[in-house]
């Protein structure tokens, strides 16, 4: 299974009172991993997107095991797990800097033509990188 990681640091505004990121915020974190994971594979989403392709998220899973705090560094550890049909599926483990878990998460995501949002075959990038 192919790996990535991708280092964050906690901004002020995506904490709540607390100073703890909010919930909300872990969506973007595996978005961000996901996208620089393909981009460090050799292929971007604005590349995909520029050959008629959309991958919106449809299913997502997250376990939080330990808070993170701002100005936290986090390692999002990106693994592309399978790729079956139109969908891609997606998995991630966030570290805080004692190298502790934070949160695990899943995603899974379709791939469909811009011209008419259906699903469609993976195109030939996507495909490689899940070989790999």
């Amino acid at each position: 299974m192919k790996t990535f990681r991708t280092t964050i640091r906690v901004r002020y505004c995506e904490t709540d009172k607390m100073g703890v990121v909010h919930h909300s915020n872990y969506v973007k974190y595996c978005e961000i991993a996901r996208w620089e994971t393909f981009r460090h594979l050799g292929t971007s989403c604005k590349e995909l997107e520029d050959k008629g392709y959309f991958f919106p998220v449809i299913s997502m899973n997250f376990q939080f095991i330990k808070p993170a705090l701002y100005d936290d560094e986090i390692e999002i550890i990106t693994k592309l797990k399978e790729l079956k049909g139109a969908k891609m599926f997606l998995e991630y483990e966030l570290y805080n800097k004692n190298n502790e878990l934070i949160n695990k998460a899943e995603t899974t995501l379709a791939i469909v033509k811009q011209e008419n949002m259906l699903p469609c075959k993976p195109p030939l990038e996507i495909k490689k990188l899940f070989e790999m």
